[in-house]
């Protein structure tokens, strides 16, 4: 499933139509990502909890050439699904 199959899906169950379907879904994914961006959590019950975690710098290598490189420290995002979707896919 991709973001257009995702809007008509939320459009046909919320009797709405697409483009109120695509704000709402934006809407949405635009608060979850700055929650994120401020460091906070967001946990929808039943379904998941998205968080940030810090990756500390660290070397690597090239995989073509072999050569050791240095990769950056960045933020990354982890989803710890709810056991509500654990069960439902099982």
């Amino acid at each position: 499933m991709n973001k257009g199959d995702l809007i008509n899906k939320i459009a046909e169950t919320a009797n709405l139509n697409k483009t109120q379907a695509g704000e709402a879904l934006n809407a949405v994914l635009d608060g979850i990502a700055d929650s994120l961006k401020d460091g906070d959590k967001v946990t929808l019950i039943g379904f998941g909890t998205f968080s940030v975690s810090k990756r500390e710098a660290r070397t690597g290598r090239n995989p073509q050439t072999g050569a050791t490189i240095q990769i950056a420290a960045k933020n990354v995002v982890k989803f710890k699904p709810g056991k509500e979707l654990s069960d439902s896919v099982n």
